[in-house]
């Protein structure tokens, strides 16, 4: 069954991050994610995680900076990561190092690359075929990003090998992040056979899968028997709410998702990386979690 891992990012925003681990827990949930670390001292989080029976999951690595301040401010001022970006390769393998010494501490198996924006030299105008979707083309042409990421993607997935890591690479669509260069679960696939490393896997988020392509459950059903699905995202499209509004049947998608990981045996997470349609009202993650409450009674395996 499907484990559900709170996003402390997206979840409980009305409570200071470091109290967001104790309502996690009081509303069963067992394991955590978020975006960044970097703001706190890995010991600040242990004792948390700790305290209240909690596993770490997963978290990014810094959308950049080379020191842990610097990595903490960078996704506010606007940076989305290095990986593909020529001539950074100092800073996304600082990243990398720094993302790695946190994982170890907080002992959490698995950390998602941030890909990064595409340069603007490198932007250009969508072809013909590509003029109302939502995503770059980029990651699935030869050049020097593409170059430049699959080389970066070696290095870490080798790195983190040594302490039992999985590396994750997540499709973004361009509507969250404009020029984001990952963008489609084929490219990011495509990408994880070609580097060939057996810890570097696919982030696959339901959400920006629907918002760039769809037919989301065919590629549950295609990507997740291939063990290269590291984890799983969820979200109500097109607003990015609670999964249980908006254009996605979550119901099916979570039994797709059951059906298919107890096939192949997947022991994976799914992250609840969305934001409460009450914002930052008090209680307003735990009054919009009816969703999971409803498939606990009905699917009593996942408690």
């Amino acid at each position: 069954m499907p484990r559900f891992a709170a996003n402390l990012s997206f979840l409980y925003a009305e409570l200071p991050f470091l109290d967001r681990f104790e309502a996690a827990a009081s509303d069963g949930f067992t394991g955590v994610e978020f975006m960044s670390p970097y703001e706190h001292e890995a010991s600040e989080i242990v004792a948390r995680l700790k305290a209240h029976g909690l596993a770490q999951v997963l978290f990014n690595t810094p959308a950049g900076g080379l020191e842990r301040v610097g990595m903490a401010r960078a996704w506010e001022a606007g940076e989305r990561g290095r990986a593909c970006q020529p001539g950074q390769e100092a800073e996304f393998q600082r990243g990398i190092e720094m993302a790695l010494d946190y994982a170890q501490r907080l002992g959490c198996p698995r950390i998602h690359i941030l890909a990064g924006l595409v340069p603007p030299a490198f932007r250009r105008a969508p072809r013909a075929d590509e003029a109302c979707d939502t995503h770059g083309p980029l990651a699935r042409e030869s050049g020097p990003l593409r170059d430049t990421f699959l080389t970066n993607l070696r290095w870490a997935a080798r790195l983190a090998a040594q302490q039992g890591c999985d590396v994750l690479i997540e499709p973004i669509n361009t509507r969250d992040i404009a020029h984001y260069f990952l963008n489609r679960q084929a490219d990011a696939h495509a990408i994880v056979a070609e580097v060939g490393e057996p810890n570097l896997k696919v982030q696959m988020d339901l959400y920006h899968c629907q918002v760039v392509e769809g037919d989301v459950a065919a590629k549950v059903r295609a990507y997740l028997p291939t063990g290269r699905v590291g984890h799983f995202q969820i979200a109500g499209a097109p607003q990015r709410q609670e999964p249980d509004a908006g254009e996605q049947n979550y119901t099916y998608l979570l039994e797709v998702i059951d059906e298919v990981s107890q096939a192949c045996d997947w022991p994976g997470w799914v992250g609840c990386e969305y934001r409460p349609v009450r914002g930052e009202q008090l209680g307003a993650t735990h009054q919009g979690l009816e969703w999971l409450r409803r498939w606990r009674a009905t699917h009593p395996a996942d408690i």
